[in-house]
């Protein structure tokens, strides 16, 4: 049990030393332009010119391969996107996960995300482990200025929120999405209440003009010194929400909805996108900012992805969507639900734009590739499963050897073997440990050809044994909930991060909080220090002012147990415990014996008192 084990923060010797020099430098030149003839921009220019590139990463949620004009769409229209491709080195074979937090949790870390703790998106399976170094780390610890604005999906509590893995400013909402159960009550994409910098503030507009908003002010407020900014949009995740302009153009060409909305979506975040890098040109920041964009997984409503929905077919002759031939959509292990865009821009980095990189990649290879290209320190005692893209970024005649990579879309506590998987090398997948395919001749993976090549079966499946075998660890720990720490007291949990035996058990959203399901489920928590805890049991937030159903209340944490009649017409009830340190299971019950039924207490407010 390594549970106590301090988050692995420190970075390699000398990892605030390395960058100095060169910010050292950069001052040095531009004091030193700022003496000769053209003064202040002389020395704005050198500055820029010398110091260390600025990260931006722009990642998009559920927008599949398919969802952009430039890669073959003929109905969306998305013009800032086809000119980010036109002038970057393209990532064609490029994978991530099939759903949302596993893939965030590689992008961070460089790791597969089952490996990090994260393999699901509800369940307390979408918390990261404390233990991992994040992408934030790194920057920062090399004297970065780090941000993220919008989808972080890791953890909604201390030690697991942005701001606790290396992020120094963050605009944030809860959850995998808004106006899932952990955000603010009543979010609805357009003038939301937001966490920033973890306490809630009230924003105007539009979510993804919120966040880009957000982050144009942190770059304009650091673009003297290098920067790594993470805008991390909800969209165009359901519901599909956004406003008619965006919708109409696509309305009136007979897209159907929720297509019509799913396409606008996109559209906003294309005209943002458009407004970044007409505001970096402005600061002179353009030319030396590494600007990346790429989606979380294949495509939510494109296809298939109407009726994954519950939406009613499209019309007949209406546009059915665009999917690149690819089978499958958002949470398949086909290419169609994992295999998405990825354009990198860097020109003063010799990253020169125009061109494909047809090599199998994915997003564990981000960080190290990030490492490499800035010439920060590498974190001591992480062990990278990607692998730093740099060469091939630079070179297109540079050597790249044969690698196997492995995706998986799990949906339980306990992840089973072969679920729903994916072994891949530049010629075959291998899904789910029974289909082949050759995706160089059959890129809609529709020939199983298995039984063809018998050798190259059972050269995969030893790799995937292998890769599996290196997962076990990790399967065996929990990413605890800290209750009780100065950084976060109150602690407000949810159900959302319940641990449960069937997903269907999770309310996850605010309608299903809504509809009070009989339902219940456990939390791993950490008390943080020794004392007396009050714990406040709610059906719905405190703003939603929800009278509870149930006319007594329960509460076990650890070997520590407290009951208590609930008041007629109360929206919470409130009990106390005297705890030890150390991890604990938690579990409430709000029972109602009129009905004969209990349910989970939604949401828990856990104070230490004393």
């Amino acid at each position: 049990m390594d549970r106590r084990k301090p988050p692995a923060r420190v970075l390699a010797a000398g990892a605030l030393v390395v960058p100095i020099p060169i910010m050292k430098i950069a001052l040095f030149i531009a004091l030193l332009a700022a003496c000769l003839p053209g003064g202040a921009r002389a020395a704005e220019s050198s500055a820029h010119t010398n110091r260390a590139p600025n990260v931006i990463i722009v990642l998009t949620d559920d927008q599949g391969y398919g969802d952009v004009a430039c890669l073959g769409n003929r109905m969306i229209r998305t013009p800032n996107l086809d000119r980010l491709h036109a002038e970057s080195v393209r990532l064609t074979n490029f994978h991530v996960d099939p759903t949302c937090a596993p893939t965030r949790a590689a992008l961070m870390t460089g790791r597969y995300s089952t490996r990090t703790g994260v393999w699901h998106t509800i369940m307390g399976r979408s918390l990261m482990y404390r233990d991992e170094v994040t992408m934030a780390d790194v920057f920062k610890s090399a004297g970065y200025r780090t941000a993220m604005f919008g989808k972080w999906h890791l953890g909604d509590n201390y030690p697991l929120r942005p701001e606790d893995r290396g992020f120094e400013e963050t605009v944030t909402f809860g959850g995998g999405g808004i106006g899932q159960t952990p955000d603010h009550w009543g979010n609805d994409y357009i003038d939301d209440t937001y966490r920033h910098n973890g306490r809630l503030e009230k924003c105007h507009g539009y979510c993804t003009d919120v966040f880009f908003s957000r982050a144009l002010q942190f770059i304009e407020a650091n673009k003297d010194r290098p920067f790594f900014a993470y805008i991390a949009t909800n969209v165009p995740h359901a519901p599909y929400i956004v406003p008619e302009r965006y919708t109409q153009p696509y309305t009136e060409k007979g897209v159907p909805r929720p297509m019509d909305s799913f396409y606008g979506m996109i559209a906003n975040m294309d005209e943002n996108l458009g407004r970044l890098r007409a505001r970096l040109q402005e600061l002179g920041l353009a030319e030396n900012t590494i600007l990346i964009f790429a989606s979380d997984n294949g495509t939510a409503a494109g296809v298939a992805g109407a009726n994954r929905f519950g939406a009613p077919p499209p019309p007949p002759g209406s546009w059915p969507g665009f999917n690149a031939g690819m089978r499958g959509v958002k949470g398949s292990e086909y290419d169609g639900g994992h295999r998405t865009p990825c354009f990198i821009r860097w020109p003063r980095g010799g990253v020169e734009g125009g061109r494909d990189v047809n090599q199998l990649t994915a997003h564990i290879d981000l960080l190290p590739t990030l490492i490499d290209l800035c010439r920060l320190p590498k974190p001591s005692q992480v062990q990278f499963d990607g692998t730093s893209l740099a060469a091939l970024l630079r070179d297109p005649a540079a050597v790249w050897p044969e690698r196997t990579l492995f995706v998986h879309r799990q949906r339980a506590d306990i992840p089973p073997k072969w679920e729903h998987s994916a072994v891949m090398t530049d010629r075959w997948r291998y899904n789910n440990g029974r289909e082949l395919y050759d995706i160089t001749r059959d890129p809609g993976q529709e020939k199983n050809v298995a039984a063809d090549h018998p050798d190259v079966v059972a050269k995969l499946r030893a790799r995937y044994e292998t890769w599996w075998a290196s997962l076990a660890p990790a399967l065996k720990r929990f990413a605890y909930i800290e209750v009780g720490a100065p950084q976060e007291n109150p602690t407000m949990i949810d159900c959302m991060d319940w641990h449960a035996p069937d997903q269907k058990e999770v309310p996850w959203n605010q309608e299903q909080i809504k509809e009070a399901r009989w339902v219940n489920g456990y939390w791993m928590i950490e008390v943080a220090k020794p004392g007396r805890y009050a714990f406040t049991l709610r059906q719905e937030p405190a703003e939603a002012h929800f009278r509870l159903q149930a006319n007594r209340a329960r509460i076990i944490v650890g070997d520590q147990e407290a009951s208590v009649v609930v008041p007629a017409g109360a929206t919470s009830v409130t009990l106390s415990l005297k705890l030890r340190a150390g991890p604990a299971k938690m579990q409430t019950w709000l029972s109602d014996d009129a009905a004969g039924k209990s349910r989970g207490a939604f949401y828990v407010e856990a104070r230490l008192l004393e």
